[in-house]
């Protein structure tokens, strides 16, 4: 991020005037080089080797006018951070216990110096300036060997941190950070003397991510610096979201100069969008006034995910910072122990540091008082000399936990192990298995590398090394900001994050100890949609992004049993969709059975088998007057005979279908109509052949004697009996689950096996029809009071007009409705021929007995 070419014009300048206040020789003097500014050690003392330290001790800081036509005054920091003097403070310690250790670099001693970065990038870069120069001329002699600094601690950001060690590469210096997390830094061409003990935000992300998961937040908005450490965090984290099910509602960038205006627009976005859940990638520094200014707008209801910048940091744990922050949940740094930290810290006071400012600033800044005034901050009253350090000064005095200020200790020790392990080598041994081991009086930079890429060792007890990228063990504790007792936040630890497990398994919540923003015990909820409940699916919104969907139900014949589901299920094709759309349940099977339709359909057939019964029974008891004998009483008989069987084939057609049963329909439909029609077709030709034989010389009655009527009767209906055989044993009727027609149902039906063999049989009967309907049309006006013709052409007319309002009636009806129709049909032309041809004779022989002789049918009588 702080690349020459993404530089402000601002900032080149300043970069200008610090690397010629440290750098440009002074031609005018009598020395080969001379220093142009001052820049104090906070913290400096003398060893055989030195390492230096870098740390935030200041938050904020004041650009000089850079208008280039006078010298600009330094660089101002603001904003004194208890927190990164404890760091600072824990650097001299561990440098001093080893100091004091038999065993950890004998016969030798580590010297340090401890700047300043006010947690810029720029003073970061003046800060390893000062570090690589000496204070002086004097004590920056041109260089004849190995120069004492071999190491450096620092940087706590990711941005600052970039600048030092690209400042340091060339010197091949390496450089410990104990809080840059940021994922670019892991890249060994571009940082290659870089090594950390803190993890690399590839970890970090990862593991906001499953904490986004497991909460079932799918709507977040982010808000990161504008640095290289936001930026990359930024990248890592969206790449690791993808295929989650979670998104960004919105990005916000806090500019690295702060701009106000730009602020209110970022917390206006915050306040306005349906993403209740931001994650912050941010240093404290750029982030206290934006947070300043986000109180002032007096916004709540948010829950903040703090990144490890931040997350642990005392500037925020103020009273006044609850009601807006309290809740807040993040991934922080392990805590550790270091012992005797507490007592070193109580020591560090101005009467025993009365010339160090920084040590004036800690007293200021806790007690709000000034020791000596040294620091110019007249308006602060004077102290007393009786101020204690309390527990109340959580910023400085918290070591019951560390965290940073055990990444430090961490820190420190590496370099220490490492240089005895430099010390003591051995031939063919370590980094340098194939040349000799380094001078000791004479030791490089670029060794001590060498050795800190391969140590090892074991601190209260935790193993700490480094992979060939320079990062540490990835390892978080998960951090929720709760209510202290005295109204302040404290930091709540709730889970851990350990990347050395499994796939899965690194992530553990102990959900019932977090405390939610607005002091909740209930998890916020932060969705752009609502989830789908099981029976419907997710359509997502034209141009919106995925965890933006509506709820459509699930299409009949589908189901979705899971929340959130994507797409429907079909069932299967024997079951359909419950009404809820949640199960598959068997599908209705429909045929037409003894519901209403088939008892009303049973109860039409026996009566119309019964009526015809009857009328059988009359004829035979009145079988010898004339109108039953007139044109053969036989073929009465037969008609009748095949009626009641037309009536009854109607049952058959009830019920579940069969083999035996679909079979048995279309066979006994068709021969018994097939024998009606024949008998009444032998009627109709007896009927023409009596009237017509009273011509002379006209015999055509030899012709159609009883017996010639059976043959006739015989041979049309073995046709239609022909016909059926052939159609059962080509292609039989057999039962059939239609389940295309209504999807939601199985039509058990009887499928005709045949359709050519189905019409054939459709098509003979109406054939025997058209030429009985043609020959009584032709005997319609013989003589005679009786004229049987009339009332068989009346019949055909009826059966004819039925079956042709049949085709299209079966073709178009659905289910067991197509049954119907065709009882329907079978009924109604049986109950036409029974009512044209008997009903006027039964009309005559029940009613008027007196019209039932030979001369009245003849129509003879006067």
């Amino acid at each position: 991020m702080y690349t020459v070419e993404r530089m402000t014009p601002r900032l080149l300048c300043s970069l200008v005037h610090h690397l010629s206040v440290l750098l440009i020789p002074a031609l005018a003097l009598e020395t080969p080089c001379a220093l142009q500014a001052h820049f104090e050690a906070g913290f400096k003392a003398d060893g055989d080797f030195i390492i230096g330290g870098i740390f935030p001790l200041h938050y904020n800081m004041e650009m000089p006018d850079l208008n280039s036509t006078y010298k600009p005054p330094p660089i101002q920091c603001n904003g004194f951070d208890p927190r990164a003097f404890r760091w600072a403070l824990t650097m001299r310690l561990a440098v001093e216990e080893i100091n004091n250790s038999k065993d950890l670099l004998p016969n030798h001693t580590l010297g340090y110096k401890i700047f300043d970065s006010c947690a810029y990038p720029l003073t970061g870069q003046r800060a390893a300036l000062a570090i690589l120069n000496g204070p002086s001329e004097v004590s920056s002699p041109l260089c004849s060997g190995s120069g004492p600094l071999i190491a450096v601690i620092g940087e706590s950001g990711s941005a600052q941190s970039i600048v030092v060690s690209r400042i340091l590469q060339p010197f091949r210096i390496p450089m410990i950070s104990y809080f840059s997390s940021c994922a670019c830094l892991s890249d060994r061409r571009e940082f290659p003397t870089f090594f950390r003990v803190i993890p690399s935000d590839d970890y970090q992300v990862k593991a906001i991510a499953q904490l986004l998961q497991h909460f079932n937040w799918t709507w977040v908005g982010v808000v990161r610096g504008d640095h290289e450490y936001g930026r990359f965090a930024l990248q890592g984290l969206l790449r690791e979201l993808m295929g989650t099910g979670v998104c960004v509602a919105y990005q916000e960038m806090i500019p690295l100069l702060y701009d106000r205006q730009r602020a209110l627009k970022i917390i206006n976005v915050m306040q306005t969008s349906s993403a209740r859940v931001v994650v912050v990638f941010s240093a404290e520094g750029e982030l206290t006034p934006f947070l300043r200014d986000y109180m002032e707008q007096n916004v709540t209801g948010i829950q903040w995910i703090a990144s490890e910048a931040w997350v642990t940091s005392s500037v925020f744990t103020g009273s006044e910072y609850y009601p807006f922050l309290g809740g807040t949940i993040g991934f922080g740094i392990r805590k550790g122990q270091i012992p005797g930290l507490r007592d070193y810290l109580m020591t560090v006071d101005p009467w025993h540091y009365p010339s160090n400012a920084l040590v004036q600033e800690l007293w200021e800044t806790l007690y709000g008082c000034s020791p000596n005034n040294t620091t110019g901050k007249t308006q602060l009253p004077p102290c007393t000399g009786h101020e204690t350090l309390l527990e109340q000064h959580s910023a400085y005095m918290n070591t019951s936990s560390p965290r940073i200020s055990y990444n430090v200790y961490k820190g420190v020790y590496a370099i220490a192990h490492s240089m005895h392990n430099l010390m003591h080598c051995k031939s063919g041994q370590g980094p340098f298995k194939n040349s000799s081991c380094a001078d000791i009086n004479n030791i490089y930079p670029w060794q001590l590398q060498h050795y800190l890429q391969d140590v090892s060792f074991t601190i209260s007890g935790e193993e700490v090394n480094f992979d060939e990228k320079g990062d540490s063990i990835p390892s978080y504790d998960l951090i929720n900001w709760q209510r202290g007792h005295e109204g302040n936040i404290e930091f709540i630890n709730v889970g851990l994050f350990d990347g050395a497990k499994e796939a899965g398994r690194e992530l553990l919540i102990q959900d019932k100890m977090i405390m939610w923003t607005g002091h909740q015990s209930k998890v916020l909820v932060s969705v752009c949609s609502d989830s789908c409940p099981p029976g419907s699916r997710k359509a997502v919104r034209s141009g919106e992004p995925l965890c933006c969907f509506d709820c459509v139900p699930c299409d009949s014949g589908k189901i979705s049993n899971e929340t959130d589901s994507i797409d429907c299920m079909s069932c299967p094709e024997d079951f359909w969709s419950d009404a809820k759309g949640t199960h598959c349940i068997p599908k209705v099977v429909e045929f037409l059975s003894h519901d209403a339709m088939g008892v009303t359909l049973t109860v039409i057939a026996v009566v119309g088998a019964c009526l015809t019964i009857s009328v059988l029974a009359v004829f035979l008891y009145y079988r010898s007057t004339p109108i039953v004998r007139v044109n053969n009483s036989e073929l009465s008989f037969f008609i009748l005979l095949s009626l009641t069987l037309c009536f009854l084939c109607a049952l058959v057609f009830i019920g579940e279908p069969t083999d035996w049963s679909c079979m048995l329909r279309h066979t006994a439909f068709s021969i018994t109509f097939s024998l009606c029609i024949s008998c009444i077709l032998g009627k109709t030709l007896v009927v023409l052949a009596a009237f017509t034989a009273t011509r002379p010389g006209n015999n055509i009655m030899k012709w159609l004697g009883p017996k010639q009527q059976r043959v006739i009767i015989f041979s049309c209906t073995l046709v239609q009996v022909i016909i059926c055989a052939a159609w059962l044993i080509a292609a039989p009727p057999f039962p059939s689950r239609n389940t295309q027609y209504q999807r939601s149902k199985i039509i058990l039906e009887c499928s005709v096996g045949s359709d050519l063999a189905f019409w054939c049989v459709l098509g003979y009967i109406g054939l025997l029809a058209c030429l009985c309907f043609v020959l009584a049309f032709l005997a319609r006006k013989l003589p005679g009071n009786f004229n049987e013709a009339k009332f068989i052409t009346f019949s055909m007319l009826i059966f004819c007009a039925v079956w042709l309002a049949f085709i299209p009636a079966y073709v178009s009806s659905p289910g067991k409705f197509t049954v119907a129709v065709e009882i329907f049909a079978i009924l109604a032309s049986s109950f036409g021929l029974l009512l044209c041809l008997f009903a006027p004779k039964c009309y005559i022989i029940l009613v008027q007995p007196e019209k039932n002789t030979k001369h009245h049918l003849m129509g003879k009588e006067k």
